[in-house]
């Protein structure tokens, strides 16, 4: 029974775009400023120490590498000021996994190379990309591919430890099972929510305004448009941070009061201001919700019906023209995906678009989808509401089109689990409690030098 899984889990990307002509595309040429050059503008471009965990150097290329690594996958184009921020919360996260590696070479715990690569082919898989758009996406932010390894290696690491050193120490017992089995029956006639969470600890009183303004910062980098489960896995403390911060199905009770209070009145998307509850400070996301058990519920194929008539369209296209060279295809296709990754809806392309001179952006209004070629039509039968489709090429070049029609989120009703999983949700619930222990003491313990 492991409430750790030994690979991380995937990550979410957002591929800045790349602000480069049509001619730049079949070159690769890199884009300026970079996100290792922003992250440079704050660190010392030296071969300087950053920090000293226990005698173990963080340098300044860590911490470059680790802030270009978040500023290229999220997204976000940081101003002065919130570079400044992120540098701070990174070299703290660089410092807490400095503890927990250290602490795992301790035990003897080790990653396999194949570990990682799994890590690695989940990222891909859950973002549609290729590797070679995934190394594309790192190498256009100046991010070697070794510091994504490292942090995945790391978390990899922290929960392998965790689980040797304290997975005997979490007895759940029949009569907690049957307990908490029968809440659950008893709140099936409610809601329940699908819950994702950033956590970061308040070890004392005299810390709770620094970790408060911190967690401010995320949140407003989150609603500038860096990806909640990205956030979640650079910056959260609590060990669902290797899922992307989440927690699973949640039914009234099981959260703090705190949390379940604000996530009543959230809608599906909704991402919370910092919550003071026990322990630190909390960002939630709301991801999904059930009705209670019972609700009639119409098919997903009632609910997802291919789209006819008309739509709300945007068309973002790379002109390269009907019979471009092989490999200018290529990297436009690439340059498409990476585009795609980064818009959220058609409200963010514009802003998107406007950030890469090679790309077209079309405003096309309400269309009538019989109007429009038969390949636009089957790349927009295949894609949800809200959503952009995969690049498709035309006699244009390479497109994309982004549907404007609001999501109908998919209806679904409580499914009352098995008794096997609510006792790995208890013991799940345990070790959390534990591992959040564990490094607090590790923290207590450290000698940290931040320079």
């Amino acid at each position: 029974m492991l409430a750790f899984a030994a690979g991380a889990a995937p990550i979410a990307l957002v591929a800045a775009p790349a602000r480069q002509s049509a001619a730049a595309l079949a070159s690769n040429a890199p884009v300026q400023p970079n996100a290792a050059d922003l992250a440079g503008s704050v660190v010392h471009h030296g071969d300087g120490v950053a920090a000293i965990v226990n005698d173990s150097v963080i340098s300044d290329y860590d911490l470059r590498q680790r802030m270009a690594l978040f500023i290229a996958t999220s997204g976000v184009r940081p101003s002065a000021d919130a570079l400044d921020e992120i540098r701070g919360q990174v070299l703290k996260e660089l410092e807490t996994e400095r503890m927990e590696l250290l602490e795992a070479q301790k035990a003897n715990v080790t990653v396999s190379a194949a570990d990682v690569d799994k890590a690695i082919d989940d990222i891909i898989k859950s973002n549609h990309l290729s590797l070679d758009q995934l190394k594309s996406v790192l190498s256009q932010g100046g991010v070697d591919m070794a510091t994504l390894r490292a942090q995945i290696s790391v978390q990899i690491a922290w929960s392998k430890l965790v689980q040797d050193q304290l997975g005997d120490r979490v007895h759940v017992s029949p009569e907690e099972v049957n307990a908490e089995f029968e809440r659950i029956k008893q709140g099936a006639n409610k809601p329940r929510y699908r819950v994702s969470e950033i956590f970061q600890a308040v070890d004392s009183p005299e810390q709770d305004a620094k970790v408060l303004k911190d967690m401010t910062d995320l949140d407003n980098q989150i609603q500038l448009g860096a990806p909640f489960s990205t956030v979640a896995r650079q910056f959260s403390q609590n060990p669902t941070a290797a899922q992307g911060g989440d927690l699973g199905w949640t039914q009234e009770g099981q959260l703090s009061a705190e949390l379940e209070a604000r996530l009543k009145g959230m809608s599906i998307g909704d991402v919370s201001q910092p919550i003071r509850a026990s322990g630190g400070y909390y960002i939630i996301q709301l991801r999904d919700r059930q009705e209670p058990a019972g609700t009639k519920i119409p098919t997903v194929a009632q609910q997802s019906a291919i789209p006819t008539g008309t739509l709300p369209l945007v068309r973002v296209l790379l002109p390269i023209g009907p019979k471009p060279a092989k490999e200018l295809a290529e990297r436009a296709t690439a340059a498409a995906g990476a585009l795609r990754a980064h818009i959220r809806d058609c409200q963010h392309a514009h802003d998107v678009v406007s950030r890469v001179p090679a790309a077209v952006y079309q405003n096309l209004g309400t269309m009538r989808l019989s109007d429009l070629s038969a390949s636009m039509q089957a790349e927009i039968a295949k894609t949800p509401a809200g959503e952009t489709t995969e690049p498709f090429t035309s006699p244009a070049g390479v497109e994309l089109i982004v549907r404007c029609d609001k999501p109908v989120p998919i209806e679904t009703a409580i499914v009352i689990p098995t008794r096997d999983q609510v006792e790995q949700q208890l013991y799940e619930e345990q070790m959390t409690v534990l591992a959040r222990r564990y490094l607090r003491d590790l923290r207590r313990e450290a000698d940290v030098e931040s320079r």
